[in-house]
């Protein structure tokens, strides 16, 4: 029996050194091929057994070297009670300064949350050749993408990041091209999350002077939505480089779902240094996107925000993007415009802002200068 067990051990070991040389021969074409072609992400790359990150992934040094904050964080809202006015007014302030606040007792369902989560790992534990069947080359439908980093063609350095992105169409629609590992599980959560998105969108724009979100503006406020299946494996090196880069969401909300590992950082409101977001149990973070900043004449403030990678433990986030329609135009709201107010935006196609985001790396808040008035 020993002599048996030695035989796999060394079949394990032999398959390692195998991968190790491998990764130490690989060009970055070779690199490409592995990590987007055959499916295996940067999820492959850290089962390598590597002892350093190939150079693709080293990002320059002020992506790396920021200065991080524990002692202060973003506000945290109890939400059991969200028709209190002071309630309503903490997540208005939180919009105004911070672009970001946690959530507590929010009513989704913490199984949902933990599913979710659940989820996620069982579809980047597939085999390299099931995930591949989502990759943008070979996926069925366009609104089904798996992937790494985040624009790689555009990007001077990798992130250590895999991804599985779903725009919801219709129920009939993602039944049919969702991966089924993890669909009616970020479908639930996708349906139990609507109740508390419109809720949020009511408080914050009754601040604009918008009565409520109704049938005449819905979509311009949450037409459209998207979720994202996050994974952040083990990274050697993990201090040269990033799992997300410095960026803000261009969407109108933003509801994520941290596990509890961490590595949230979110820029303070004084622009200098970065806040760390520690994971809560159960709660979700809110934050706001160039979306409603440019609805809002910029009185809500989408914020840059980054993930650090982590070098002993896989961590896992699932964010909601919730987003006017790719069809609507984007620009101060008349309501908000109506005492005379100067506009600071343009009205932008919400679908052209989108692209010229993907368009290039991320680059903080670049993206909002687009939309801005010379």
């Amino acid at each position: 029996m020993a002599c048996i067990w030695q035989t796999q051990d060394q079949i394990v070991k032999k398959k390692i050194r195998k991968l190790k040389d491998m990764a130490a021969a690989m060009s970055s074409s070779d690199l490409s091929e592995f990590v987007m072609v055959k499916g295996n992400g940067v999820k492959g790359v850290s089962e390598m057994g590597l002892k350093s990150i190939p150079r693709e992934y080293i990002q320059p040094l002020e992506e790396r070297t920021v200065k991080v904050v524990h002692g202060e964080s973003i506000p945290i809202i109890d939400m059991s009670n969200g028709d209190d006015g002071e309630v309503q007014d903490a997540i208005c302030d939180a919009a105004e300064k911070w672009g970001f606040f946690q959530i507590i007792n929010h009513g989704v369902p913490l199984h949902v949350l933990e599913n979710v989560k659940d989820a996620t790992h069982r579809f980047y534990e597939m085999p390299p050749q099931e995930k591949v069947k989502f990759t943008k080359q070979n996926s069925v439908s366009n609104h089904v993408r798996y992937g790494s980093s985040f624009s790689p063609e555009a990007e001077k350095a990798l992130e250590w990041k895999d991804y599985l992105s779903l725009f919801y169409v219709s129920e009939d629609e993602a039944q049919s091209t969702w991966p089924p590992a993890c669909r009616d599980e970020a479908l639930e959560y996708m349906k139990r999350s609507e109740i508390l998105i419109k809720k949020l969108l009511n408080v914050l724009v009754k601040k604009l002077n918008v009565n409520k979100i109704d049938e005449t503006n819905e979509a311009l406020f949450m037409g459209s939505k998207r979720i994202n299946l996050n994974y952040y494996p083990i990274c050697p090196n993990h201090d040269l480089t990033v799992a997300i880069g410095r960026h803000s969401d261009v969407s109108t909300l933003t509801i994520l779902l941290q596990d509890d590992t961490g590595g949230l950082h979110v820029r303070s409101p004084n622009h200098r240094d970065w806040i760390h977001v520690p994971p809560i149990s159960g709660a979700l973070v809110i934050n706001i996107g160039d979306a409603l900043q440019v609805m809002s004449n910029g009185r809500y403030k989408s914020i840059e925000h980054r993930v650090s990678a982590n070098g002993s433990k896989t961590r896992v986030s699932v964010p909601i993007f919730v987003n006017p329609r790719p069809s609507d135009v984007i620009g101060p709201l008349p309501q908000v415009l109506a005492s005379g107010e100067k506009a600071l935006y343009k009205n932008v196609l919400y679908s052209d802002y989108v692209k010229h985001f993907f368009r290039k790396s991320h680059d903080g808040k670049m993206t909002i200068e687009y939309a801005k008035i010379c």
